[in-house]
This record gives structure tokens, C-alpha cells and sequence, in this order.
């Protein structure tokens, strides 16, 4: 059985015995908040609960790193649909300790490419299209800094109001400890 047919199956008896009631909220987080987190699997349960949320306190927004790379990308765009479609009132990023993204080296991840197929051609043509390619898969030295540089991305938007707060924290995986480096409530 395939990964794909054992989720389509427990699916079908989730549905069927009414699982999913458990889970009923509106599409409005309780709390008024957005989360920009990472896609860490540690942090899948261990964030929410840490974080004191339930089904529905919050709008969590996932990728690697918990990184705003581009101001007008999709994590960015998410996060303003959360602030004026979606009723949130505060921004929080929340990195990680032992993140995958720290350190990482776009030269390393571009030799696992190419052993998995990806022509050398295609990330050439790539950076003649004036997409660098290395950069964009760069990671970050320093988790402090990364949440500091995401958070400053997101409070500096042009189109993010000015009375949004915008917090930084990290999380310890391993027991859900939380560092404050940016208290968004106190000008810096």
C-alpha cells in the first residue's frame, strides 16, 4: 500500500465516523494572529501547545526556516490576506533552534539536484534569467538574526498598517522553551 492510498483510506473513516466535528472553527482566528513558522516536524503539536492555541486561535503560515525572502512573495502576500480578509490584529514569527535552514549551503543542495536528475543546463539557464538561484536557496547563519531580518521584512512592508505588532520569538524543539527577541508591542 502506497503512502497516498493509506491516507485515502484513513480519510474515509475520519469522514465516516465524524471525526472532523471535533475540529468546527471559522475561518477567523480566535486570537486575531498569524504565525510565520517553520515546517519543522517537531514543531507540528509542539508549537500550538507551547504557544497556548487551540484549533482555530490562529492563522499559522509554514515554510522553511520561518524566512521572509521576498517582500512580495507568497508568505507575504499570506500574511497581509490574514491582516485584511481575515480579521488578524498581530504578526508572530517563530523560528527554531537546530533549524535545517541554518547553515545551509545552495552549492551542497544544487549537487543533491543534480544527482536526482536536474539537468546543470536548467539552473544555468535559471541564473542567466537573472534568478540566482544560489541565493535564493542560501540559508541563514544565525536564527536570531533570521527572525530579526523576517521580522523587519513584515513590519516594513509598505502595505502592512502601521498599528500591526509584529513579535519575533524562537523555540527550543526539544522542550518548547520560548526566547523573545522582538517584543512588537515596544518601538526598537
Amino acid at each position: 500500500m502506497t503512502l497516498l492510498d493509506e491516507i485515502l483510506q484513513h480519510n474515509k473513516k475520519f469522514v465516516r465516523e465524524k471525526k472532523y466535528e471535533q475540529f468546527k472553527t471559522t475561518k477567523y482566528p480566535n486570537k486575531k494572529m498569524v504565525i510565520l513558522t517553520c515546517m519543522d516536524t517537531r514543531l507540528m503539536e509542539l508549537l500550538p501547545r507551547a504557544l497556548n492555541l487551540g484549533n482555530g486561535d490562529a492563522k499559522i503560515i509554514k515554510n522553511a526556516g520561518a524566512m521572509v525572502s521576498h517582500p512580495y512573495g507568497s508568505i507575504m502576500r499570506s500574511i497581509l490576506v490574514a491582516v485584511y480578509q481575515l480579521q488578524a490584529n498581530e504578526v508572530m514569527v517563530v523560528g527554531h533552534h537546530d533549524c535545517g535552514m541554518a547553515g545551509m549551503k545552495a552549492d551542497v543542495m544544487i549537487e543533491q539536484m543534480k544527482k536526482r536528475g536536474i539537468n546543470e543546463d536548467i539552473i544555468e539557464f535559471l541564473d542567466y534569467s537573472r534568478i540566482d538561484v544560489c541565493n535564493w536557496l542560501e540559508g541563514f547563519r544565525c536564527v536570531r538574526e533570521s527572525v530579526r531580518h523576517s521580522v523587519e521584512m513584515i513590519k516594513k512592508h509598505p502595505l502592512l498598517p502601521k498599528d500591526v505588532p509584529v513579535h519575533g520569538l524562537i523555540i527550543d524543539p526539544e522542550t518548547g522553551k520560548l526566547d523573545l527577541v522582538i517584543n512588537g508591542y515596544e518601538d526598537e
